[in-house]
């Protein structure tokens, strides 16, 4: 079995791991599912007889069986209130994910530009306003960001929307209400991938062959994209994989902020209703897209490593 195999089945185990300690977690939230569903004035045996229907009077072990061999066939069950979990991740989970890539596409495309000419051009007024820019950018999360966008750019200079309007589609009305979301997802972002791109390629120029290409006379960009980029290869797109996860995992705050109509909302609800059903749901959408995109990057790390020898 090859190195890529055995890390997706550990990977998958620790998934699984996740997704049993999420129910353990929701369990040990105060607050009762039925409670939340019914409302104050339901009756002890109502109460217990939603108990009964949703299942929470049989033992935490047995309730993560059924949901977990229920997800291996494809079928999520129905949250608390009697809604398909698969329609709800149908209709919520394709905003988040446009949300999502465009900032992680932000992300891949300025980090990569302002990274390696922060490594190309170290001497210049650029890469010097870069080195405390970016390391602000890491140390402030998406909703500190979020909430000075909005103090800037909606309440301040009045042009862009705080407020995300729905559409018919369920997509947002208007493109410019998705522009200050994902300037939040993806500035964080952008700060941590510029210094992750600018000492990958500095590691690949101390290379033997990096040094002859230059006393060869070869042009700055042709060292660029020959004999320094696909030596920092692996480690840019184990960084940008690891990117996607902290995207997903900001959207659901960002979303909630700008009233964006994706799965912070329906996470936001689930921990309201505490259903434990549609939060180990969401977790398991985005663990799986975190998962696949750590196993293209390792794909791409063993086909760099192979190409190397």
């Amino acid at each position: 079995m090859g190195t890529v195999a055995r890390l997706l089945i550990r990977r998958i185990g620790l998934l699984i791991a996740l997704l049993a300690t999420v129910f353990v977690a929701v369990e040990l939230l105060p607050g009762n599912t039925a409670r939340a569903v019914l409302g104050r004035d339901a009756t002890p045996e109502q109460l217990a007889a939603k108990r009964h229907e949703l299942g929470l009077d049989r033992p935490l072990p047995q309730r993560f069986w059924n949901w977990i061999t229920g997800v291996a066939t494809g079928d999520f069950g129905r949250t608390a209130r009697g809604m398909p979990i698969n329609q709800l991740l149908a209709d919520k989970f394709p905003p988040t994910l446009l949300l999502g890539g465009l900032a992680i596409l932000l992300t891949v495309v300025i980090s990569l530009a302002l990274g390696s000419w922060w490594a190309m051009r170290g001497g210049s007024v650029l890469t010097r306003v870069l080195q405390p820019a970016t390391t602000m950018a890491v140390a402030v999360p998406e909703f500190v960001v979020a909430t000075l966008l909005i103090l800037v750019f909606a309440l301040g200079l009045g042009w862009l929307p705080a407020v995300t309007i729905t559409g018919r589609s369920g997509f947002p009305a208007g493109a410019d209400m998705a522009v200050l979301p994902v300037l939040a997802l993806a500035l964080p972002q952008i700060g941590w991938n510029t210094r992750v791109v600018r000492a990958a390629i500095a590691d690949a120029a101390r290379a033997p062959h990096v040094e002859s290409a230059v006393l060869d006379g070869l042009s700055t960009r042709t060292v660029l994209l020959r004999h320094l980029l696909p030596f920092a290869l692996p480690t840019i797109v184990a960084s940008f994989a690891t990117t996607v996860g902290m995207v997903l995992g900001g959207s659901l705050v960002v979303e909630t902020i700008f009233n964006y109509p994706g799965l912070g909302a329906v996470l936001a609800g689930s921990v309201a209703d505490r259903d434990v059903s549609v939060i180990a749901a969401v977790v398991a959408l985005s663990g799986t897209v975190i998962m696949c995109m750590l196993a293209l990057a390792d794909a791409v790390r063993a086909w760099s490593l192979r190409g190397s020898r």
